[in-house]
């Protein structure tokens, strides 16, 4: 991307950006002197929604009016209320609807998710993570193998970067699970890594795990809304997210979960049950003997909570809106403008950990500063004095996400000359 240093050329862009107008359909908090602050930080929490409030009202007001009966006679009847969601996910997962459901949170769906293809067996109990795996999948992980009476000690299998490097080969992934596919059970492994924004090959790296016998799953709670996805077509056994972060739902938001169609009808399949992944047309007979829906409803526990659904009801018509496609292609504008920035007026004082390929990130930059760790952080709390919200991370990373919903070139233009302005 050919840039200019001068803020008029993030004026121009922002002039010419056709998704532009979605920036309105956002609250962006607000600096204490007025205007709008710098907001970089949908990696950790997205921005509400301005239709969330009319949402959530409704729904409370049908509360008030209609009780109990609001579970089948208000204007979104609450007890199919998530299927209104479906369709949706299915287009930012790159799924068929039966593939996905909104239910629980990013936690709680993977463990539902290893009850069914994590299988250990002796010789074959091992689990595959990347060596700096946010730390719930990290626990959840090491449960899963203790739960099954085997010792993490030797079923976790941990794969880093090379010395010296930040991010890892998709070629060092394959070769591991090549050679350590035999006792490898489950690989799981993030669509997008948190801390250094690099997007995985998530269908080169599936390809090899299913050559070698292992199921293989995704935390996309970086990744959803954020990258394209095309999960059926990779043949993913199993994948979940997470909807506060890119789907902008709210914090504590409803999560979300995949599973491919070809264990939509795995009745033998060993899940953790519950009454609404019992089958729709008998599920109020209360039959003793559990009979999943097909699909990726039959993992339900419960009912969905309404009041931490609906903001998805405001949030998801922007994406169908916008069109992925037309989203990345901001995105990957965005982020090049912001990186082009950086190496012109900051290459002395920081270097980037994400990757510089435009298709191993998504929109989110990591920055390490050239700095004692006592010095970053001060830079960094100079930038949340001046009204720029971004995230820190120990020693001394500063990660910023320019998100194509409601970021501008201007924002990036201003979040570098602040970040100028702190290192200073």
């Amino acid at each position: 991307m050919n840039v200019s240093v001068e803020r008029s050329f993030a004026v121009a862009q922002d002039a010419a950006d056709q998704l532009a107008p979605l920036r309105a359909e956002f609250f962006i908090p607000q600096r204490a002197g007025g205007g709008d602050s710098i907001y970089l930080c949908g990696h950790s929490l997205g921005l509400q929604p301005r239709g969330v409030a009319r949402v959530l009202n409704e729904e409370l007001q049908h509360w008030a009016e209609l009780a109990v009966e609001g579970h089948f006679a208000s204007s979104r009847p609450w007890l199919p209320y998530h299927e209104q969601l479906t369709s949706s996910l299915a287009k930012l997962a790159g799924a068929q609807p039966m593939e996905v459901v909104a239910m629980n949170s990013l936690t709680v769906n993977l463990h539902l998710m290893f009850a069914s293809f994590y299988r250990p067996r002796p010789g074959r109990d091992a689990i595959l993570i990347e060596q700096r795996a946010f730390s719930s999948d990290q626990y959840a992980v090491a449960s899963q193998i203790l739960h099954h009476g085997f010792d993490p000690r030797t079923a976790l299998i941990e794969i880093g970067p090379r010395p010296g490097e930040d991010i890892l080969r998709t070629e060092d992934i394959c070769s591991l699970i090549e050679r350590e596919g035999q006792r490898i059970a489950t690989v799981m492994l993030p669509g997008v890594q948190y801390l250094t924004g690099q997007r995985f090959d998530i269908e080169a790296i599936t390809r090899c795990a299913r050559r070698q016998g292992c199921a293989v799953g995704f935390d996309l709670a970086h990744a959803m809304g954020n990258v394209p996805l095309r999960l059926h077509d990779w043949d993913v056994d199993f994948a979940v997210w997470c909807s506060y972060k890119y789907l902008n739902a709210g914090p504590g938001a409803i999560g979300g979960c995949f599973v491919h169609e070809r264990h939509a009808r795995s009745l033998d399949l060993p899940r953790l049950a519950g009454w609404w992944g019992h089958d729709k047309g008998s599920r109020f007979q209360m039959p003793a003997t559990f009979q999943p829906i097909p699909g990726a409803e039959g993992w339900q526990l419960s009912n969905p909570p309404i009041l931490a659904a609906a903001p998805l009801l405001a949030s998801l018509p922007l994406f169908d809106a916008a069109g992925m496609d037309g989203l990345r292609a901001k995105s990957l504008r965005l982020t090049d403008y912001l990186q082009a920035l950086l190496r012109a007026r900051l290459s002395h004082a920081l270097n980037i950990i994400t990757p510089s390929d435009p298709e191993a990130r998504g929109c989110q930059l990591s920055i390490r500063l050239h700095r004692s760790a006592t010095e970053a952080r001060a830079v960094f709390d100079s930038l949340a004095a001046a009204g720029v919200f971004c995230d820190w991370r120990e020693p001394d990373i500063i990660r910023v996400a320019p998100v194509p919903l409601y970021n501008s070139f201007v924002d990036v233009w201003e979040f570098v000359a602040a970040l100028e302005q702190s290192l200073q």
